[in-house]
């Protein structure tokens, strides 16, 4: 091969891998939460969510002590996975969920993390590894473990250290970005102690500087977020109207919150929801899934408001019934479980459709 002839092939090669990497960086603005907690006996020694317990009513006791299911053939959920009751920490498994979440359409995979050494922690090199050779980046859901923000800063610094070399180690614009469940529960004042960058102890400019995203349930929580010093807010609950941050008729006042404050809005979409199983008490929150419309309508009304994210409730949170990871028909014993009809796999081909929608809305 000649000098003009390699050089040019030089070029072909490096527009195609610049153009694959723009399309990566636009996929990254899907994010799909997702749920690394399942275990079974053949991997783990036994089962872990899968044989989740039926949670007891806030205050009526005639919900108490129901027990838990046995896990195999009855799970703690009101839909069946195709894939059955699998190890989150099996290597097939993750691969699996992987090219499955490639083929919907998301640009990054949010895990849930419940701190160091925990069964959510054990298994993330292989996550960050098998995600980096799909094309995909690993965020995190930092569920609310820590009882306050210092012992949650020794959380982070481990995250930091251990994981954020890795190419797969989701970054926007060089910081990391952080989903922060149930932040409402340590005080605005304390939040600022470390996030707002006048603090003595703030953590701008450190280590553990990043994108720290809290969780907008109530309107008048725009007092916490006037204060707290977090860098957004997200609404995660895919039952529409179960919270002020989830009905989809608030998103507009939010988005113009967000503009105002120069702060980040990653409205949360789900495919439907479905936890009687688990909460056989809260049957005013199920949202059917309409063969595929509550989505789309859902996905429509985020896409209306011209978010720079979107978020997706979720891969495969199977005990509230959001999952989009493919479900099979099923019956343990009088129970029927739901299923998605003809086609186990829709609602992974009903993401990849309205993900591209709200790509070429932007």
């Amino acid at each position: 091969m000649n000098y003009l002839n390699r050089s040019l092939l030089f070029f072909v090669l490096l527009f195609f891998f610049s153009l694959s990497s723009a399309q990566n960086k636009d996929r990254e603005k899907v994010q799909i939460f997702y749920y690394g907690w399942y275990g079974n006996p053949a991997t783990d020694g036994s089962y872990s969510h899968w044989n989740h317990e039926i949670l007891p009513h806030w205050k009526d006791p005639k919900w108490n002590n129901l027990g838990h299911y046995q896990g195999g053939d009855d799970i703690g959920a009101n839909f069946y996975p195709a894939l059955g009751n699998y190890s989150s920490n099996d290597a097939e498994t993750i691969e699996a969920h992987m090219k499955m979440m490639k083929e919907s359409g998301v640009g990054v995979v949010v895990v849930s993390w419940l701190g160091k050494d925990s069964f959510t922690d054990k298994s993330l090199p292989k996550y960050l590894d098998i995600a980096d050779r799909f094309g995909l980046k690993i965020a995190f859901h930092i569920e609310p473990f820590y009882k306050n923000t210092i012992e949650l800063k020794e959380q982070l610094s481990y995250l930091v250290k251990t994981y954020s070399s890795h190419h797969a180690f989701y970054k926007k614009e060089g910081k990391p970005l952080y989903y922060v469940y149930d932040s409402y529960k340590i005080p605005k004042e304390e939040w600022a102690k470390m996030l707002d960058k006048s603090s003595k102890e703030t953590i701008r400019n450190t280590l553990l500087d990043a994108l720290y995203i809290g969780l907008w349930v109530e309107k008048n929580d725009s007092e916490f977020f006037d204060k707290a010093g977090f860098d957004g807010f997200y609404t995660y609950f895919a039952s529409e109207g179960f919270v002020f941050g989830s009905t989809v008729s608030n998103w507009k006042y939010l988005a113009e919150y967000a503009k105002q404050h120069h702060l980040i809005f990653i409205p949360c979409v789900g495919p439907g929801y479905s936890d009687t199983r688990i909460r056989p008490w809260n049957g005013a929150n199920f949202k059917s899934r309409n063969e595929g419309k509550y989505y789309e309508n859902m996905f429509d009304a985020a896409i209306k408001v011209k978010p720079e994210f979107i978020g997706i409730t979720s891969f495969n949170e199977w005990h509230e019934g959001t999952q989009i990871e493919p479900a099979i028909p099923k019956k343990a014993g009088d129970f029927q479980y739901e299923d998605y009809g003809k086609d186990p796999e829709f609602y992974i081909k009903e993401t990849n459709r309205l993900a591209n929608k709200f790509l070429k809305s932007k």
